[in-house]
């Protein structure tokens, strides 16, 4: 597995509608192209992967990671172009959450927007279920 390529926050979110997809997660435009800008130069990855792990004060984190190919558990979220899959152990905790690019003077990250947590750290790198 390589490095993480980025920083991820997580948001608890209540009192939303979660939608009806068909995808387990999506992406707003501006997580679209930042997948996009990461993978331009790098032809060897297929696209990023995501999963959790145990970690901070809350109990699970998001980690981030180019992939090279599909691990035949992994959930496909193919949207605009871009190609995010989902490790298994993290397919539950996702399903209806938007994951957004957020940038701002201090710092540039991944967001997800995930109504099924319960609970957050105070800086917002941990949750749990």
């Amino acid at each position: 597995m390589s490095a993480s390529i980025a920083r991820a926050t997580v948001r608890a979110v209540s009192r939303r509608k979660i939608l009806p997809t068909r995808a387990a997660l999506t992406l707003t435009p501006s997580a679209v192209n930042k997948v996009k800008q990461l993978l331009q130069n790098k032809p060897e990855y297929i696209g990023l992967k995501v999963g959790v792990r145990t970690r901070g004060c809350n109990g699970l984190t998001y980690t981030l990671d180019y992939t090279k190919e599909k691990d035949k558990s992994d959930e496909e979220v193919l949207q605009d172009g871009v190609r995010v899959f989902i490790e298994k152990k993290a397919q539950l905790t996702l399903l209806g959450t938007e994951m957004d690019f957020v940038e701002t003077k201090l710092s540039s990250e991944f967001v997800f927007n995930n109504p099924n947590i319960k609970g957050t750290c105070g800086c917002g790198e941990s949750f749990n279920i």
